[in-house]
């Protein structure tokens, strides 16, 4: 469906988030909301392609089923000593203070209840010199754009998920959350409001989507 969606488009958002995120074989990464190891394979690849012998990946989420299939992909693959499953709320995370060089969220913090402490929860987890890392669809800066996006989201995307997926209410769903989600300016205040420095966005497809980030100083 999210191929269907964003016409594959997606794939080249994620892409540009991970190589943007740079993360190194010495890193030690943290994935939130990732269960089913979209990101967590990317930032694996981009570290092996640096060197083989890398950190693995942890990818905690909240959702047991989505776990499973990640690790089923990743055992499907040959490569399941390169991550590590955790089931976890990205507003109370199971993991001691300081314990990532890299937090990655895509897609995930504008479906959590409280984004002021996912934030926070990311500040802690992340050791000094850590680097905070959010792609998340965002608010059109074009005009023109923003106004047939607009008709696309509310009047296309909930039929197609209707047709395709047999769920128009999980869609609909789906795009009132982006609508409800702070715009760029506002989100990256909420990062500084966390802690954070040095905090910026970067937006993709003229803000359709946008990657946000912030170190730990």
């Amino acid at each position: 469906m999210n191929d269907v969606m964003s016409l594959g488009v997606h794939r080249l958002w994620k892409d540009s988030f991970v190589a943007r995120a740079d993360p190194q074989p010495t890193f030690s990464c943290l994935d939130v909301a990732g269960g089913t190891g979209d990101i967590a394979f990317r930032l694996a690849r981009h570290m092996s392609n640096i060197r083989r012998d890398t950190e693995p990946v942890t990818i905690c989420d909240i959702n047991a089923e989505m776990l499973r299939v990640g690790r089923h992909r990743a055992e499907s693959g040959g490569w399941g000593d390169r991550y590590r499953w955790v089931e976890g709320n990205a507003e109370c995370l199971p993991f001691e203070d300081g314990s990532f060089d890299l937090y990655t969220i895509a897609y995930g913090i504008r479906n959590c209840t409280h984004i002021d402490r996912v934030l926070q929860e990311a500040f802690r987890v992340l050791r000094p010199g850590g680097r905070f890392m959010c792609l998340e669809f965002s608010d059109v800066t074009n005009p023109a754009l923003s106004a047939l996006y607009e008709r696309y989201s509310f009047d296309v995307i909930p039929v197609m998920g209707h047709l395709i997926a047999g769920d128009m209410e999980s869609y609909q769903y789906l795009v009132e959350s982006i609508r409800r989600f702070p715009k760029q300016a506002e989100f990256a205040e909420m990062i500084v409001d966390a802690g954070f420095s040095v905090v910026d966005y970067e937006n993709l497809s003229f803000g359709v989507t946008a990657i946000h980030s912030g170190y730990k100083l």
